[in-house]
């Protein structure tokens, strides 16, 4: 099933996560579901804040650009309750978007390399070091469970720049092509 996302101004996109367990209710159902919702926004990544819940999970699925990102090739995971655990010195820029926040990019500076612990949908733990696009992809999703997005990361400058965008979709003001929420 299609889920909304939740857009810039809704509450759930800024209230704290919490962890779960196995005892989550109808867990897979959230996860097929997240992953239908991803790929029919035609997004790379997603996480429960974006639909609702205030739940550290999130879902990637890079395989779309693969050709332009090698490193996206076969990039389809579940994150549960993950944790950065380091993160490289070494930064790249790249401008990001978000299916939260339709219609804006931005440069956003992040670690080239970070590494992730987490759990799988069967919550088996994992270690895990992501470079280049991936770990972008991670990081944008991850700062989603932190109760941030990425124009919270922007220059100053930047933020003034896209005030009036950031307003017009807490207003309902954007239409995005896909099903959300106001």
């Amino acid at each position: 099933m299609i889920l909304p996302i939740y857009l810039y101004g809704e509450a759930a996109l800024r209230k704290p996560t919490g962890e779960i367990d196995k005892s989550y209710p109808e867990l897979k159902t959230l996860i097929d579901n997240m992953f239908e919702t991803l790929t029919n926004a035609e997004g790379c990544g997603l996480a429960a804040p974006q639909v609702g819940k205030s739940i550290r999970l999130f879902v990637v699925d890079g395989t779309e650009l693969g050709e332009d990102y090698p490193d996206c090739v076969n990039f389809k995971q579940v994150f549960i309750n993950p944790e950065i655990v380091e993160e490289s010195d070494e930064t790249s820029t790249y401008s990001e978007g978000c299916l939260s926040l339709p219609g804006i990019s931005e440069n956003v500076v992040r670690p080239k390399t970070i590494k992730v612990r987490y759990q799988d949908a069967d919550f088996n733990w994992h270690e895990e070091t992501f470079t280049d696009f991936r770990a972008r992809i991670v990081q944008h999703e991850y700062d989603h469970l932190e109760a941030h997005v990425f124009t919270d990361r922007i220059s100053p400058i930047r933020k003034t720049f896209v005030r009036g965008k950031l307003t017009n979709i807490a207003k309902g003001k954007t239409v995005p092509r896909y099903k959300y929420k106001h």
